[in-house]
């Protein structure tokens, strides 16, 4: 006879419930992830859990499987385990005997549960770290410890994989695909029987990485549909995976993707994991307004109004000169810039992308007194002055790399095959860690740098650490977060950006430690729409760098007016990737009155709820921003293509407050395409004003947009 679980633990935040049972001896299980289950008595709980125990059936285990938050072998789990390891071919299947367990109240309101495992004839010890935020988003992570007293054989870690379960009801998956210049690219299939595994080998983050795997029911929406979903935050290899068991359980999971021997433990060693962070709400945006909200509530989430940034890249790319430089930082404060970054090309043997990485000296040919004239220049007209890094790199033709050829990640004897004519700097390495931490610390002490622009331009091929070549991606990952939390502490006042082929180092670890990401190297607006559209799914606007670029695009030479450039770089941390001295007043006019807006409406949308309304038509698309107190709002209708029909529909306006009155206008400069049309809607001249719930159930006649343009629309409430 199945006896009764014992009490289980009940946390809630956030609208969310997790109820949890460790069956009174083992490490814990979920019961329940998912919509808040209210104030449950122990007695609640306990037939809650007794409820949910499964019979068994023919030609199965005599008792249950139970789905733990680390899946384990021995205890009857079929699919991937959570632990992956041996011990010279011994101790393979752990089984973990429950020593501790420990539940605590946070301060912020969330909810935090510590629990210990041993297993003595391994020799293996397990901690489990679980906390259920005030957002509602769930993170957990584990670390196995060999014991001192344990064999002094080193145990092999293979892998480290935390999992959450989710109900029969999830049948479809929801992810994020994608290359360079296109990333965040969405893909959904049916969640069958089998693994869907997300593997990363890249040793970043790449251009192809889920960013959420989710579970929903079917055909979930933006705001339709339950939907479960994960984020593994690390910036390294990694493994994110959707598992549906024969005999019916369903788990998403994720870890860190250990390359053979990476990690082996010996006595009183231990190895931690990364996050997996969780999160369930009703559709894609009530997963983002959870991740969202989580982000804006950490003590070091930037606070100030997030600058308008001109950098230099696609203004003057490797040609450096001091006067023209001068004279795009004086165009670029005329139209409003307020942190001015010059990007590569500023240090020795710089002067096209095969040579000087790794020389982190001031050229002193191209800058014979140093950046000071230009930072000088820069300050003086009121901006910030920033800099573009790419510590973690080295061209072979580089003064650092023919003097420390053992500095570059190798796999023994054998040297990689260069990406970007470039090599990867073993971090690793006592003496290249501590020559970056050296010369990024001088320059950040030599000039008033407000902004460092860190970049990684290639994937980590061949990663081999040391003279022997062993595997380096793990150690690398870790001495990366050790170099930037030293500069950080050294230089408090300076903000970072995660910039990595663009945006090819997008995770929650990376952003521990970083004030913003570079949403993409492709600055098109048309393949930005989606870049950020998905970029958003896990971060918030004011996280995303967006920059208008010139009217012909140098990645994909698409040519696009300014409103349409400007109204897509709106909707995240402005900037500019421009070259503004070769442009005319009238242009220049424009962009200032962009400038100013986004200026105007930042806090709204750097605080906002994001909202994406689900279209029947693709070739159009519609976003915004919904204040907090949702008496202001901003949309974004985007013409992606030419329309399906001739007629336009009607804009449905989600996420006002339907028993408010709100106005409804034309933002301008946003409006210019629409008051262009020959026949545009009668509401749009003078505007409308309607209830919240007329404007989400039947909304307003959509102008007739030509393909890639956008009309800004503002929602104000107004007095009933």
């Amino acid at each position: 006879m199945i006896q009764p679980l014992p009490d289980p633990i009940h946390l809630r935040a956030g609208g969310v419930s997790v109820v949890l049972t460790t069956d009174g001896e083992r490490l814990p299980a979920v019961l329940h992830w998912g919509a808040d289950l209210g104030d449950l008595t122990a007695a609640d709980l306990a037939e809650l859990a007794r409820a949910g125990v499964p019979a068994p059936v023919p030609n199965d285990l005599d008792r249950p499987t139970r789905a733990g938050i680390l899946a384990e072998h021995a205890d009857g789990w079929n699919g991937r385990p959570g632990l992956a390891g041996q011990r010279a071919g011994r101790a393979w299947s752990p089984l973990f005997a429950l020593t501790d367990l420990a539940v605590a109240d946070d301060p912020d309101g969330g909810a935090r549960v510590r629990a210990s495992g041993r297993d003595a004839e391994a020799g293996l010890e397990l901690h489990l770290e679980l906390q259920l935020l005030p957002s509602g988003v769930l993170r957990q992570r584990a670390t196995v410890a060999v014991p001192p007293d344990a064999d002094p054989e080193p145990f092999v870690v293979d892998g480290l994989a935390l999992a959450l379960p989710v109900p029969p009801v999830a049948t479809e998956l929801f992810d994020l695909a994608g290359r360079w210049g296109r990333e965040r690219a969405p893909q959904r299939m049916p969640f069958v029987v089998g693994v869907h595994s997300r593997e990363n080998r890249r040793g970043r983050t790449g251009p192809d990485a889920p960013l959420i795997l989710a579970a929903g029911t079917e055909g979930f929406g933006y705001a339709s549909g339950e939907v479960w979903a994960i984020h593994v935050a690390w910036s390294g290899n990694h493994v994110a995976y959707a598992e549906r068991l024969a005999a019916g359980a369903a788990v998403l999971g994720g870890g860190e993707l250990l390359l053979p021997g990476e990690v082996l433990l010996r006595p009183g060693e231990s190895y931690t994991g990364p996050w997996v962070y969780a999160a369930h709400a009703t559709g894609l945006d009530g997963i983002a307004a959870r991740f969202h909200t989580m982000l804006r509530a950490r003590p070091h989430h930037p606070k100030n109004p997030r600058p308008v940034v001109m950098n230099t890249w696609e203004a003057v790319y490797f040609d450096h000169d001091l006067d023209r430089l001068v004279e795009l930082a004086r165009v670029a404060a005329d139209v409003g810039v307020e942190r001015y970054v010059l990007d590569d090309g500023w240090f020795r043997h710089r002067r096209d992308d095969g040579a000087g990485l790794g020389d982190w000296y001031v050229d002193e040919d191209v800058w014979p007194e140093g950046l000071h004239p230009l930072v000088r220049e820069v300050r003086e007209r009121g901006m910030e002055f920033g800099l573009w890094v790419e510590p973690e790199m080295v061209n072979p033709d580089s003064d650092l790399a023919r003097a420390h050829p053992d500095w570059i990640l190798r796999t023994g004897g054998r040297t990689p095959i260069t990406s970007r004519r470039q090599q990867v700097l073993d971090l690793a390495n006592p003496d290249a860690y501590a020559y970056l931490l050296e010369r990024l610390d001088a320059l950040l002490t030599e000039y008033p740098i407000s902004y460092l622009k860190w970049d990684h331009n290639r994937d980590l091929v061949d990663a081999g650490h040391g003279p022997l070549g062993v595997p380096g991606v793990h150690a690398q990952t870790l001495a990366v977060y050790r170099l930037i939390d030293e500069l950080r502490a050294r230089h408090p006042g300076v903000e970072i950006e995660s910039c990595s082929s663009g945006g090819l180092r997008v995770d929650l670890e990376i952003l521990q430690r970083t004030d913003r990401i570079w949403g993409s190297d492709q600055t098109d607006p048309l393949e930005r729409q989606q870049i950020q559209r998905w970029t958003a799914q896990l971060l918030p606007p004011e996280l995303i760098g967006a920059h208008v670029a010139a009217p012909r695009s140098h990645s994909t030479a698409r040519t696009h007016d300014l409103s349409f450039r400007a109204g897509t770089a709106l909707f995240g941390s402005f900037g500019i990737e421009w070259d503004l001295t070769a442009t005319g007043p009238q242009e220049r006019t424009e962009l200032a009155a962009w400038v100013q807006l986004y200026k105007d409406v930042r806090g709204l949308i750097h605080t906002g709820t994001l909202v994406r309304a689900d279209q029947h038509d693709p070739s159009f698309a519609l976003h915004g921003a919904v204040a907090p107190d949702r008496s202001d709002a901003l949309y974004a209708l985007v013409q992606l293509a030419t329309p399906l029909t001739s007629v336009p529909g009607r804009l449905r306006l989600p996420g006002l407050d339907p028993d408010r009155r709100y106005r409804v206008t034309a933002q301008p400069p946003g409006d210019r395409p629409a008051l262009r049309q020959r026949r545009p809607p009668e509401w749009l001249a003078d505007g409308v004003e309607l209830p919240g719930r007329a404007l989400a159930a039947v909304g307003l006649r959509a102008p007739a947009l030509n393909p890639e343009q956008l009309l800004l629309l503002r929602a104000t409430a107004v007095a009933s």
